[in-house]
């Protein structure tokens, strides 16, 4: 009986592990274009401009994460692909969140558990995007999903490493500002158990030297006391409403499951803890309205927590019947919500149109013959398109514009850059007469319109160009666009998951 329980728990592994695999490879293709804005930075910092937008601009922090922007800096001295470093970091760390959930949730509910744990991570098809998005996601979804371990572990009586529960809050503050919340009542669990320890006291002390260090060089060198991005995307309480009428029924079964840790006086705390994890990770969301939530995004970032309790949930019911039917709903239910979330057939799709229309721009822009003082470029979608030109950027949304950031008036501001390319986003294959707050008119007057770049159903990029240049810029971008357009799901345009998984069965020889 003990030699079949290790080969049973190595087969649902193994199982787990082929899912996970197979998960990965058919989101493999997509990259998000926010992460090249993160890219951008590394490369800014590698080259020893130091973490700017632009080499020669006022410091701008127009992203959230900088312990991954750090991360990608020194694979962009080495000269490696950074959306590849980025997916095979994810995809490392992914895994480690499976680990931890098995193991967690085996240890206090056996094998049903750690298959409701560890199998509505892997089942919920968002997981996989996440980890092939390029952003730092996955990896703060880790951190706080260990930094709920080791409270629970706190609870249980199990020792705990001093220095670790600390340098958790610290890595979960670099990676996202709002981190330190997501990680602080597990940290409280801990410290309260071992503040009596001098090595404890001395770890706390350290790590909140090395925090306050860090957020006043941020403050002084950028300017403001949070990122560039927050005074852009924040702050909105209906948004934050609507945020949380349409998380919450995602994850139900899971979120019943893990409540229900507090109905049993064995497992309170326990819950008590976890919920504790998950509303502070989510009070951001929920008061602001985070944009750019594909998938869910803000929310996977407590989602291994609310699996790790959905699997504890499970925790000594003796009846079969009853471990059954609370390990089924919530299987059934994560992967058929993360199938059949809003967004998927975009997101599916995503990688081969923004190959065709930003990537293309971008490295159009790189090749044509336009003199380095000319190399100045405005535009909504910042990510891509500046990162491959490498020109330097007007960012008129404002993720990496402080003026606009703060009010200023994106038209007047282009206006008076005069960048030589400005590039529209538009529904149609006309330029639009607004976009953005910015008035392409008034923007870009006696512009040259070089190129109409098709990415998928009602989305265009309008390539406008000083005419001094248009004819350079015309070439450049029009062959690298026509090369990428025939290359990337030639002639389609349409937003469906049949389209992603024509793409899949391309690439399996005999389907």
């Amino acid at each position: 009986m003990t030699a079949a329980r290790p080969s049973r728990r190595l087969i649902i592994a193994g199982c787990l592990v082929g899912v996970f695999l197979v998960g990965t490879w058919a989101a493999w293709f997509f990259t998000i274009d926010d992460a090249w804005i993160t890219f951008r930075y590394s490369a800014n910092l590698a080259d020893g401009h130091g973490p700017v937008w632009n080499p020669s601009g006022d410091p701008v922090e127009g992203f959230t994460n900088f312990a991954w922007m750090l991360w990608h800096a020194p694979f962009a001295w080495l000269g490696l692909d950074l959306p590849t470093v980025a997916k095979f970091t994810s995809f490392a760390i992914g895994l480690g969140i499976l680990g931890m959930l098995l193991r967690a949730a085996h240890r206090a509910a056996g094998i049903p558990g750690a298959l409701v744990a560890a199998g509505c991570y892997v089942l919920f098809l968002p997981t996989y995007f996440h980890i092939t998005a390029g952003l730092e996601t996955v990896a703060f979804a880790a951190v706080v999903l260990r930094s709920a371990i080791i409270g629970v572990r706190v609870l249980g009586g199990r020792p705990v490493r001093d220095w670790e529960p600390p340098v958790l809050v610290l890595v979960a503050g670099m990676l996202r500002p709002e981190g330190v919340l997501a990680a602080l009542p597990a940290f409280g669990v801990w410290f309260w158990r071992a503040r009596r320890r001098r090595a404890a006291r001395w770890w706390v002390l350290g790590v909140l030297a090395a925090g306050a260090g860090y957020f006043l060089w941020r403050w002084s060198y950028y300017g403001y006391p949070l990122p560039n991005t927050f005074y852009v995307k924040f702050g909105n309480l209906g948004a934050g409403l609507t945020w949380v009428l349409e998380t919450g029924p995602l994850f139900v079964p899971l979120i019943l499951l893990t409540l229900s840790l507090l109905v049993r006086g064995t497992t309170r705390p326990v819950g008590g803890l976890l919920c504790a994890v998950v509303a502070a990770t989510y009070l951001t969301y929920a008061v602001s309205g985070p944009s750019m939530d594909y998938l869910h995004r803000f929310a996977f970032h407590a989602f291994p927590v609310l699996c790790l309790g959905g699997g504890l949930a499970l925790t000594g019911i003796a009846r079969r019947g009853l471990v059954a039917g609370m390990a089924v709903v919530p299987l059934l239910w994560t992967a058929v919500a993360g199938a059949t979330t809003a967004g998927l057939p975009v997101v599916a799709n995503y990688g081969p149109d923004l190959r065709r229309a930003h990537v293309a721009i971008g490295e159009g822009l790189d090749v044509a013959r336009v003199p380095d003082e000319f190399r100045t470029l405005a535009v909504s979608d910042a990510g891509a398109i500046p990162y491959y030109s490498g020109w330097r950027s007007v960012d008129y949304i404002g993720l990496n514009n402080e003026a606009i950031a703060h009010g200023a008036d994106p038209t007047s501001l282009v206006r008076a850059a005069r960048p030589t390319v400005l590039v529209v986003t538009s529904g149609t294959p006309r330029v639009p007469d607004a976009k953005y707050g910015l008035r392409v008119s008034e923007a870009a007057p006696g512009y040259a319109h070089v190129a109409a770049v098709h990415m998928r159903a009602d989305y265009w990029q309008h390539v406008l160009v000083r005419p001094e240049w248009a004819d350079q810029v015309r070439s450049a971008v029009g062959g690298t666009v026509h090369a990428a357009q025939r290359k990337y799901d030639p002639g389609r345009y349409e937003l469906t998951i049949d389209r992603w998984l024509d793409r899949l069965r391309g690439q399996l020889p005999g389907l």
